[in-house]
């Protein structure tokens, strides 16, 4: 039998504790605001999507975001630095390169895993005494004038959270987002992503490979101990085929697709699959609610942009509530529409941007027709030899459009 609903009072309350969710608590923390975060997963449960074997591509703004916030000194003896990406296009001439020392910077990125960015996100929050309620699962988000009311399943009973502020940071498919009347349109790729971590012959030299294959991209990202994490992206009925060979025989068809570039793979760890679509959020608020990270966006994971998209949303928001406390003072309200409409403008050119350029990859690259294999092989080719653009891809690493988050650029909000 539940207890009484008992009343938590906050200034924000963030509905979603995953990494972009766990992010932003410790960045309003840390400049002060009250935060209370609700997740429905228990903290370092397995089950938990932050607490999974996919890898992230950490941008260099997402980076200097986990600096600020002093997460970045527990990850950073297991983040591998991405020196060079490589890009080709099976049995075809098409390929390019971008290398970091020719732009000027010392990694286009960092590939780690989820796992050790969640339980570090999740120790400095300990550590920082931020409010958690987990695992509590969401039951209702409901409006007044002055608070938005979250009503949610905890172990002990049911809560009642009331804030100046919700942000809804529960993955594509938002019940908070929802409960605002705040639709979303959805595309699915008919395709799953098969995760896995593998072993090569030869070191990665921290080199990063997107091949596009018939069946779809397939990615290797480099790790540490000389690891590699593989995305191989197929429609679902092949995924699956493809997920139960043995090892010997995955690898040989790692192997036909992939080439010998890295020498043989000679070992697979365990198989994940995780189906691929295209959602987007059809504004970044409503009544005192804003929306960020895969609530706000997902994305196919072709160019490795959500995870970084998600931060920049956070640190856009925790930038304006800084600035609208220091300009407002005593009366400075969270909610306040003023405020979340500047969030709204700033996040539309970010947003629309990555959303178009990784979804253009997706259709480009997936077509089965000669001309437009031929024409994207030429683009290719013609990247390989372009400095402008190399060097606009390498800047995508900051943001897509618009003004770039002080915490993404390594300044202080204050």
């Amino acid at each position: 039998m539940n207890t009484p609903a008992s009343d938590l009072h906050c200034d924000i309350a963030i509905c979603g504790g995953g990494l972009v969710g766990a992010t932003l608590a410790l960045a309003l923390k840390q400049i002060h605001f009250d935060v209370c975060l609700i997740e429905a997963h228990a903290a370092q449960s397995q089950s938990h999507p932050s607490f999974d074997d996919r890898t992230t591509a950490l941008s260099n703004g997402s980076r200097r975001i986990l600096e600020a916030l002093e997460v970045w000194p527990l990850v950073a003896r297991e983040a591998t630095s991405i020196k060079r990406i490589h890009v080709s296009d099976q049995g075809r001439f098409g390929f390019a390169r971008l290398d970091a020392a020719e732009q000027g910077i010392e990694a286009l990125g960092f590939v780690i895993t989820n796992r050790v960015v969640g339980a570090a996100l999740w120790r400095r929050l300990k550590e920082r005494n931020v409010t958690t309620l987990t695992p509590a699962r969401i039951l209702s988000a409901a409006l007044d004038e002055q608070y938005h009311e979250i009503t949610c399943t905890t172990d002990e009973g049911e809560r009642r959270v009331r804030a100046k502020l919700a942000i809804a940071a529960d993955g594509a498919q938002s019940i908070v987002r929802t409960e605002a009347g705040v639709s979303a349109e959805h595309w699915d790729y008919q395709q799953h992503a098969l995760i896995a971590n593998v072993v090569t012959q030869r070191f990665h030299e921290h080199v990063a490979y997107e091949r596009f294959t018939a069946q779809g991209p397939l990615a290797l990202l480099p790790l540490n101990e000389g690891r590699m994490g593989l995305i191989w992206t197929f429609d679902p009925d092949l995924a699956h085929t493809v997920a139960a060979l043995s090892d010997t025989e995955f690898l040989n068809r790692l192997q036909d697709a992939f080439g010998f570039r890295l020498g043989r793979f000679t070992h697979v760890g365990r198989r994940h699959m995780y189906p691929l679509s295209l959602t987007r959020s059809a504004t970044h608020i409503a009544q005192r609610l804003a929306i960020v990270g895969n609530a706000a966006q997902s994305l196919h994971p072709i160019a490795g942009q959500g995870f970084n998209l998600g931060l920049r949303d956070a640190a856009s928001l925790v930038e304006v509530l800084a600035d609208g406390r220091r300009e407002s003072g005593a009366a400075f309200d969270a909610g306040d529409g003023m405020w979340l409409d500047q969030y709204r403008q700033w996040r539309v050119a970010d947003q629309q941007g990555i959303v178009r350029f990784t979804d253009g990859l997706v259709r480009v690259f997936t077509q089965p027709f000669a001309p437009v294999k031929a024409l994207r092989d030429l683009g290719l080719l013609a990247f390989d030899v372009m400095p402008s653009a190399k060097s606009a891809l390498a800047q995508l690493s900051l943001g897509a459009a618009g003004r770039i988050p002080k915490l993404a650029r390594g300044a202080k909000l204050t």
